[in-house]
């Protein structure tokens, strides 16, 4: 829980240029089963949903990623929008983190168009 406040305070108190190089983390880092990667995503998800106000999908992949980060697993954190024709009912800004490849959290329908990858 404690991740998911400074993720907050940081996206409210910071502009992305003093943040974004603490997210991701790139090349051969250590190997963690995607299924353990999951589970800290569900830890992430459980405090998240435990906290007495909202975060959305940025200040939860910012959790992860810093979890991520101190285990040494590489993993990537995506920034993307929806297309232009499909912003209507929905939030148009989305972030998730993938280890190998694979959404371990934030999967969300989309389309999405991706505008930033930090990490592997």
């Amino acid at each position: 829980m404690v991740l998911l406040c400074r993720a907050r305070a940081t996206l409210t108190l910071f502009p992305l240029s003093r943040w974004r190089s603490t997210l991701g983390l790139a090349g051969g880092g250590n190997s963690l089963p995607t299924a353990d990667a999951r589970r800290l995503a569900g830890a992430v998800e459980r405090a998240a949903d435990r906290l007495p106000f909202e975060t959305k999908c940025l200040p939860r992949a910012m959790a992860l990623s810093w979890m991520l980060c101190r285990r040494g697993v590489a993993h990537s954190v995506v920034f993307a929008v929806r297309p232009a024709d499909r912003r209507h009912s929905a939030d148009a800004l989305h972030a998730w983190v993938e280890v190998g490849g694979s959404k371990i959290l934030g999967e969300l329908p989309g389309p999405w168009i991706e505008t930033l990858r930090l990490g592997s």
